[in-house]
């Protein structure tokens, strides 16, 4: 039988016993265990930290043997008075005390845990997420998860002092797919008809600025059936905000006032403001992404007009189709990249879309270059004095047209980077791209898209384009990055019924379909909307970013894995028949090889 409470009342944490003489009474669990024969001392873990319990001579006895039957993961409580301990450990805050315990209970015991509850760990992460719960206990994860919770206490303060209202919206919603799958939920009563969990408030946050809120924030949570990826999961939390009265410079000017208050709170850092901007336009021909790592330098360079007459079939067919050739340098990168790994780079760059990768690698006097027997000598210099490349550096160059050369090269920008091992840590890069294109070609469907959503305001000098050229409508849409992570994606949205009609018409929606997945939103529009706009942050993903995390899974609770399953609860799973039959629903189950 475990022991119970009675009598015992929590009045510090673990790692708040700093004082020497309280009376205190402590509980958590059982870290380490020492048993020296004539001493025994446990180290006592709870989310603050640890503190030291003693037991010696002096202890009862029957404490004394209490304290001998305890193990790892026991759940205890313990009263006792705080001294100095004799062997100071400098590295934990209670380091300097430990509690000489005149009561001791048991509440829980446990088995022996399928691995051992340390910072530091070698366990496979599939294990310990099957173990979630164990695997929550070590203090980098609890650290994670805090923090996470302190950046939506930041938050919550920060936009509450700025006169937002906080607005719950439905967690079950008509099905407008934004992009990503929707998923999906089974009416009961509208048998064969489904709600969807939102992608996004998207428009229920517009409808509020119509309902007159002016400002709304939500600690909103998204969900999108996707592949995963390191910095995606299917259910996600958004700093979800939404502005009347606003253009764009109101917005960003807000949002990096959250950024400040944030970081400053948080992390005890200045974050200087404004934050650089960048067009879209700008940062694709500079860094070859829409979200640049700005922490290293290595930009992309345009060498076109160098090379069109050089005579290399390469490089002057690309630019005659309208391409381009570009080249980014490592600095003092030529013995870190030998041949070997530029061949593996090229490799790599094949995967992703390109012919093939030039180079320049200059180790001795003289560089050696892959399309040296193109061109002379005073060509290839003057070439490598234009992009500054000298002696010790290496050169990387891809010819194509530009919608394959700018990714690619940016790409091959952050494995450069990371080979030669020059991204700073523990510094925090932020940027606001702007101007995005309204519309992206998408060759599977051949059909223009919304790049980022169908609600968004394009620029008042380009809706003339709308029907006759969709590549030059820009749109006034702006991202915020940090280290080369998106954080957040915002727009000023289109309040006007007839060109909202013409969007949606530009996008290939005909009538019906307008009504069938927006019409409710059309229609509020004729009621009058004031000019508002807005912007979700990705909370997981600024978590991650901020604490420099391998991984969503490292700042999310219960994360689910690769295949959008959760180890631990070891869901989604079958349903029985009867469930099924009330929502009118069968199953049918694909071959493997469909």
């Amino acid at each position: 039988m475990a022991d119970n409470m009675n009598g015992l009342k929590r009045t510090h944490y673990c790692g708040e016993v700093v004082n020497e003489g309280e009376d205190v009474v402590v509980g958590g669990f059982v870290a380490k265990i020492r048993d020296l024969g004539n001493l025994i001392f446990i180290d006592l873990r709870d989310k603050t930290g640890i503190v030291q319990l003693a037991f010696n001579d002096e202890t009862d006895k029957a404490l004394f043997e209490k304290a001998s039957t305890c193990r790892s993961e026991f759940v205890l409580m313990a009263k006792g008075k705080a001294q100095k301990r004799s062997n100071i450990n400098t590295e934990i805050k209670t380091g300097h005390i430990e509690i000489i315990v005149t009561d001791l209970r048991i509440l829980a015991k446990s088995q022996t845990t399928p691995f051992e509850i340390t910072n530091e760990t070698k366990v496979n992460e599939e294990l310990r997420l099957k173990y979630r719960y164990l695997d929550l206990r070590r203090a980098p994860l609890q650290n994670n998860i805090i923090m996470r919770h302190k950046i939506a206490q930041a938050a919550r303060e920060y936009y509450y002092a700025n006169d937002f209202t906080e607005i719950e919206t439905p967690m079950m919603m008509k099905s407008t797919p934004e992009g990503a799958r929707d998923y999906l939920i089974p009416s009961r009563v509208h048998n064969g008809k489904f709600y969807a969990l939102p992608q996004s408030p998207q428009i229920y946050k517009q409808l509020l600025m119509v309902s007159g809120f002016d400002r709304y924030i939500q600690l909103a949570r998204c969900f999108r059936d996707e592949d995963l990826r390191a910095d995606r999961q299917p259910e996600f939390t958004q700093i979800d905000l939404e502005m009347s009265f606003v253009d764009v410079d109101d917005i960003l000017e807000m949002t990096e006032g959250f950024i400040s208050y944030l970081f400053k709170k948080v992390l005890d850092i200045e974050i200087s403001l404004p934050i650089k901007r960048l067009t879209y336009k700008e940062a694709m021909e500079r860094y070859g992404s829409d979200k640049p790592d700005t922490r290293f330098d290595m930009e992309i360079q345009d060498i076109s007009s160098l090379v069109k007459d050089c005579g290399f079939g390469v490089y002057t067919s690309a630019i005659e189709a309208g391409g381009s050739v570009r080249a980014i340098v490592a600095k003092n990168g030529a013995k870190v990249l030998t041949r070997k790994e530029i061949d593996k780079l090229t490799e790599m760059v094949r995967g992703i879309g390109a012919k093939g990768l030039a180079y320049v690698r200059w180790v001795d006097e003289k560089p050696t270059c892959s399309f040296a027997k193109f061109m002379t000598e005073d060509e290839l210099s003057s070439i490598l004095d234009a992009i500054d490349c000298k002696q010790g550096d290496v050169a990387l160059i891809i010819a194509d047209k530009n919608k394959v050369t700018l990714p690619v090269l940016g790409a091959l920008r952050l494995q450069v980077a990371k080979q030669l091992d020059i991204i700073p840590e523990n510094q925090f890069n932020f940027l606001w791209i702007t101007e995005f294109p309204f519309f992206e070609w998408d060759e599977e469907s051949q059909t223009w898209l919304a790049m980022h959503h169908p609600f968004t305001m394009p620029l008042d000098d380009c809706i003339q384009y709308l029907d006759t050229a969709p590549e030059k409508v820009i749109a006034k849409a702006f991202d915020l990055v940090l280290n080369g992570t998106e954080l957040s994606s915002g727009s000023i949205r289109i309040t006007d019924y007839e060109l909202q009609q013409k969007m949606f018409q530009s996008l290939g929606l005909t009538d019906e379909e307008i009504e069938a997945k927006f019409g409710f939103l059309v229609e509020a529009y004729k009621y009058g909307a004031p000019p508002h706009g807005g912007l979700g942050i990705g909370l997981d993903r600024l978590a991650m970013v901020m604490l420099q995390a391998e991984s969503l899974r490292d700042v999310t609770a219960f994360p689910k894995v690769q295949n959008a399953s959760e180890l631990m609860s070891a869901c989604p799973s079958a349903v029985d028949k009867e469930s099924l039959d009330v929502l009118g629903i069968s199953v049918i189950k694909k071959e493997e090889n469909e």
